[in-house]
C-alpha cells in the first residue's frame, strides 16, 4: 500500500508517519512539502490514499485537490487542516475529497478517518456533519461563503496580524497578488479595513 503525506512542516509530516507506520507498518510512505511535489508523486506511482493538508505554500491543499481531480485521478484524500473544520469541510467535499479533518484531533480519529476512506466510504467528525446539518436546516449563507478558497486563506491570514508582504511571502504570490485579494475582501465582506476584517474573521469562527 503507497500512502503520500503532503505538509509544508516536517514536525507535522514525521508525526503523521510515525502514526500511520504503527498502524500499517507494510505500506510504503512518501512526502510531499508543496503541490508540485504532490503532482509529481502521484504521476510517478498510484497512490492508495493521500492525507493533504490545506496551508501549504504556493497553489494551496484545496487547489492542488482540485488539480488532482482535473487530471482525472481518483485517489482518496483526506484534507488536514488548522482552521476550523467546518469553514473547509464542505468546500473540501465539493472539491472531491473523501474526508476532512483538523490536526489536532484525537490519533485514534486519525486512524479512524484513513481506515474509513481506505474501505471506500467518507469521513466528516461528527461535529462537523451537525453544523452541516444544521446550516442546511436554515437554510442561510453567509458573506464569507461566497470567498473562493485563495480569498478565506488570506482573509484568516489578515486576521492573524500578518502584513501583505508576510502573506504574499508565505504563499508565494506577489505583493500585487495578495493586494488584490484583500481588495475583493473588502468588497465582498463591505469592509473598509485589515481591523475590521480581522473581527469579522474573530467574530465567524474563521480562526
Amino acid at each position: 500500500m503507497n500512502i503520500l503525506v503532503a505538509d509544508d512542516h516536517a514536525i507535522v509530516r514525521k508525526g503523521l508517519i510515525e502514526l500511520l507506520r504503527e498502524e500499517f507498518p507494510k505500506c510504503e510512505i512518501f512526502e510531499a512539502v508543496n503541490s508540485s511535489e504532490v503532482m509529481q508523486h502521484m504521476k510517478d506511482r498510484s497512490m492508495d490514499i493521500v492525507l493533504l493538508d490545506i496551508s501549504m505554500p504556493g497553489r494551496n491543499g484545496m487547489e492542488t485537490l482540485k488539480q488532482i481531480r482535473a487530471n482525472g485521478m481518483k485517489t482518496p484524500v483526506l484534507m488536514l487542516s488548522m482552521h476550523p473544520e467546518d469553514q473547509y469541510a464542505i468546500r473540501a467535499l465539493k472539491a472531491g475529497a473523501s474526508g476532512f479533518m483538523n490536526k489536532e484531533a484525537a490519533t485514534d480519529q486519525l486512524l479512524t478517518a484513513v481506515n474509513s476512506i481506505l474501505k471506500g466510504k467518507k469521513y466528516i467528525p461528527y461535529s462537523v456533519a451537525e453544523k452541516l446539518l444544521e446550516s442546511n436546516d436554515r437554510g442561510d449563507k453567509q458573506l464569507h461563503d461566497l470567498l473562493s478558497d485563495r480569498e478565506l486563506d488570506v482573509l484568516q491570514k489578515i486576521a492573524t496580524g500578518k502584513t501583505v508582504s508576510e502573506i504574499a511571502n508565505e504563499l508565494s504570490l506577489s505583493v500585487n497578488t495578495i493586494s488584490t485579494y484583500r481588495a475583493r475582501l473588502l468588497e465582498k465582506l463591505a469592509l473598509t479595513s485589515n481591523a475590521a476584517l480581522a473581527r469579522y474573521a474573530i467574530d465567524h469562527g474563521l480562526v
